[in-house]
């Protein structure tokens, strides 16, 4: 299949279920097919999602077993990483598993992206630029709400409304990165010491989810409405998955009767 017939085969899927759902959402029935698309990828995602919570548990737990290797080849770092990978080949954990569920979302947010900025598709007039998110269409941009309106106008509450919630999303994904990142083992090199650029790395890596804000006010809305939906998707999923690793963090602290460390 040709890329144009797959976005026309597309955007048909896209008008077909906002039709079904119509009678329910009127004219935000093209806006809430595309969440529904969003929940269906993901669904078909999560058995990879599940697999890469497990390897990053199994990293985890290896832990102890790389030390061991670290003080047996600490003076060899080739020698240690080699048998660090051999480790993982016997364990069957993949150092790359917790990339692959975005990976495989890429071409969902490809086309929506590509459908909902041309006016045209197979030659014909795109119909789906007309559907809006309340007053919103879907084709626009933030900065086109901005011109149409203004911050407080009826295209801009949406998008204000779209920043809450990824806001808060955001909020929940940072608290979660860290306490997952304080139960994970960081990468080091063969004399022990941590690799560089990690220190950056792990400062740096639960922040990233305050860059859905971003991407949210420069694609068009309804790729928009396709990264808010999966990232609270995966906020929750997370937290689901990775819940022991979670408790293991926090629980000493609640055993043993001492003040939670917030994490900030």
């Amino acid at each position: 299949m040709s890329l144009s017939s797959l976005f026309v085969a597309f955007s048909s899927l896209v008008g077909h279920l906002a039709d079904l759902l119509e009678p329910v959402f009127n004219a935000s029935a093209a806006a809430v097919a595309i969440i529904v698309f969003t929940a269906l990828v993901r669904l078909l995602v999560h058995p990879l999602s599940r697999a890469s919570a497990r390897g990053a548990k199994a990293r985890t737990k290896l832990a102890p077993r790389i030390a061991e290797l670290r003080k047996k080849h600490g003076k060899n770092p080739e020698k240690f990483q080699k048998a660090v990978m051999e480790l993982h080949r016997e364990e069957k954990v993949s150092p790359l598993s917790g990339c692959l569920p975005s990976l495989f979302q890429l071409p969902a947010f490809f086309l929506l992206y590509h459908v909902f900025s041309n006016s045209r598709i197979g030659g014909e007039p795109n119909e789906l630029l007309g559907h809006k998110l309340g007053a919103a269409p879907l084709g626009n941009r933030w900065f086109d709400a901005l011109s149409d309106g203004g911050l407080f106008g009826p295209a801009g509450l949406v998008y204000l409304a779209l920043f809450a919630l990824v806001t808060a999303v955001a909020t929940f994904s940072y608290r979660r990165t860290k306490l997952q990142m304080a139960a994970a083992p960081l990468p080091v090199a063969g004399d022990g010491q941590q690799m560089p650029g990690m220190g950056a790395m792990t400062r740096f890596m639960p922040l990233m989810s305050f860059m859905t804000l971003f991407t949210v006010a420069v694609v068009p809305l309804a790729a928009a409405l396709y990264v808010v939906t999966s990232t609270a998707w995966s906020a929750v999923e997370r937290a689901v998955l990775y819940r022991d690793m979670y408790r293991d963090v926090e629980g000493p602290a609640v055993t043993s009767g001492a003040p939670r460390t917030s994490v900030r």
